[in-house]
């Protein structure tokens, strides 16, 4: 809070404009041109019936990569805003949050491929003649790749928020928008953040299927890492797969430094502690841009201005001497949500209608029940995954978490790991395999953890980086060591983070299975029986009834896994163990 006794006045010189203000105007400059030149691409002619072959040239890489990269932002930017709007509408409201919750649970079990199929000729339809059709799929595609962790992680922060902030923040009248603006949203930023750095990489992962589509009988190779990868994969061509590999190498690493760097440096103002930490996270891009004049006048000339007039509008809809929503207000805001309720159900309905009857005369008894086994044996391996995952990385991500001088080295090689696409290791896996007469049945759960297990890691080291520095000093003083350190301080600190970590993980690894429970390089492919497998089977021969059936059943996993076990464990999570 200012103080405006005239002592303590302080003149606030602004530096006049410098060599790195210049520096960082050609950066903006030169990121914009990038984004027209490779968004340029995406508005190109597309005849669906004659699709031109990808040119393969190691050449090309550079271009891929752009494009790439393009999409998976964009991507990220509507993941963004999804996960924040409906997070932040199921903590708020308790009839939302009985829609929400399910239709996440639902949306996070439906695989990628699902939403290909479901959505590729819908786009196109909606973008005849143009790339852009395509382009939205495949944006879509890498959506649901990034999105339910994102979302799930906001709302669990949105519910945890220590309860003396939101009742300073009623004693002080705040509106709705600045209530989230400068307590809910600050609150929850940290764990936003290594959660959108998981999700990120989680669209590394899809990156191959999302822009390589195969679905009804069509190959459309759209220009990217992705598909440059899916084609060397099909030629077993080792050479260019390295390549692709390296230049999305490249791709991780920059990010971090120009992006998920600054981000947790910025962040780091926002933990919720009474004693500063020893060590905070530094970067070099984040010093530089606080130093220029450039930012601090948009600051003042753009972001505050908005900010202002914003709240003002907030203010005349909501009034800061209102302790609960005006009657009317309150009443809109129920009849567009069953509005939006009504019209949903009649779409689900209809889907439902159209799906029985495409299912009436092709499915039988046996063939439903043998996908259900099918789905039961993912199921085992979804599971042991998540065990096997949560032994060997909690104690990793706590460690890199109670050392942050560590974490800055260690970050980056998360974020690899955590993005590198599994079909990259193919050549490894199958000689392997094939070598030691490993089954398939088994080493898929492997090629699962190496796309799945980083959620766990990065909500741990986000939990364990929160644990207020005061904490972790009284346990010092009182000695807490080994297991007693774990029991009264770890593990109920991090517990939260652990439930949003697994419940990601063991989504994102049904979608994993498609990829992990079929391994193939060149002409050789391994098979593991499952439902992943299934999947992709079916979807490659464009088999509408049986991708209805196997979509279906592996929603019905999820959501009852949800249903009965990480559902009640985020409940047990927000009532022991808030940060009050």
């Amino acid at each position: 809070m200012k103080s405006t006794a005239p002592q303590l006045v302080v003149d606030n010189v602004r530096p006049g404009f410098t060599r790195v203000d210049g520096l960082v105007v050609l950066i903006l400059f030169g990121l914009l041109w990038s984004v027209m030149h490779f968004g340029h691409g995406m508005l190109v002619a597309f005849d669906p019936s004659q699709v031109p072959e990808l040119d393969v040239s190691t050449s090309q890489i550079p271009y891929y990569a752009g494009r790439t990269l393009l999409r998976m932002w964009i991507a990220f930017g509507f993941s963004l805003l999804f996960a924040i709007s409906l997070g932040y509408l199921a903590a708020k409201h308790a009839l939302a949050r009985a829609f929400i919750l399910p239709a996440l649970d639902v949306l996070q079990s439906v695989p990628v491929l699902g939403f290909l199929s479901a959505t590729v000729a819908g786009f196109m339809a909606l973008f005849p003649g143009s790339l852009l059709g395509v382009e939205c799929a495949s944006i879509f595609a890498i959506f649901t790749g990034q999105v339910w962790n994102m979302a799930f992680g906001f709302y669990h922060s949105m519910v945890t928020v220590p309860v003396d902030m939101q009742e300073a923040a009623s004693n002080y009248g705040l509106t709705r928008w600045q209530r989230f603006r400068v307590v809910e949203l600050p609150a929850s930023v940290h764990s936003l953040i290594w959660n959108s750095m998981m999700s990120f990489g989680g669209g590394w992962f899809f990156v191959a299927q999302s822009e390589a589509i195969s679905v009804m009988n069509k190959d459309i190779k759209l220009p990217g890492l992705g598909s440059y990868m899916a084609a060397a994969i099909e030629r077993g061509d080792n050479q260019a797969a390295l390549l692709a590999v390296v230049a999305m190498l490249v791709l991780i690493l920059v990010s971090d430094q120009l992006v998920w760097r600054p981000l947790l440096a910025w962040a780091d103002r926002f933990k919720i502690e009474l004693t500063e930490s020893g060590v905070a996270p530094t970067s070099w891009v984040y010093d530089l841009l606080r130093a220029t004049t450039v930012f601090a006048w948009l600051r003042e000339r753009v972001w505050q201005p908005l900010d202002d007039a914003l709240s003002r509008t907030v203010t005349k809809i909501h009034p800061p001497t209102a302790a609960e929503p005006s009657a009317v207000w309150d009443g809109a805001w129920r009849g567009l949500g069953l509005v939006a309720a009504i019209w949903l159900g009649y779409e689900v309905a209809l889907g439902v209608f159209s799906a029985i009857a495409i299912l009436h005369s092709t499915l039988t008894v046996s063939m439903l029940w043998h996908v259900i086994w099918l789905g039961f044996l993912t199921l085992l391996r979804v599971l042991a995954m998540t065990v096997l995952a949560t032994l060997i990385w909690t104690p990793v991500g706590v460690w890199i978490g109670f050392h942050p001088q560590a974490a800055r080295y260690v970050q980056p090689l998360a974020q690899i790991g955590a993005s590198f696409p599994v079909n990259m290791t193919f050549p490894l896996v199958v000689g392997w395999f094939v070598a030691t007469h490993t089954s398939m049945n088994w080493g898929s759960i492997l090629l699962i953890a190496m796309g799945t297990q980083w959620y766990i890691l990065f909500n741990v080291i986000a939990g364990a980086m929160a644990i207020p520095n005061e904490m972790k000093e009284v346990a010092r003083i009182y000695g807490l060591r080994q297991w007693q350190l774990w029991r009264t301080l770890i593990l109920p600190a991090i517990f939260p983070f652990w439930v949003t970590g697994a419940c990601t993980a063991a989504g994102g690894a049904w979608n994993a299975s498609i990829v992990a429970e079929a391994a193939s390089w060149g002409h050789t492919t391994l098979k593991a029986q499952g439902l992943g497998a299934f999947i992709a089977d079916v979807t490659r021969t464009g088999n509408t009834p049986m991708i209805i059936v196997s979509i279906g059943v592996m929603s019905l996993f999820v959501v009852a896994m949800n249903k009965f076990v990480w559902r009640r464990l985020y409940s047990f999570a927000e009532r022991r163990f808030r940060l009050d």
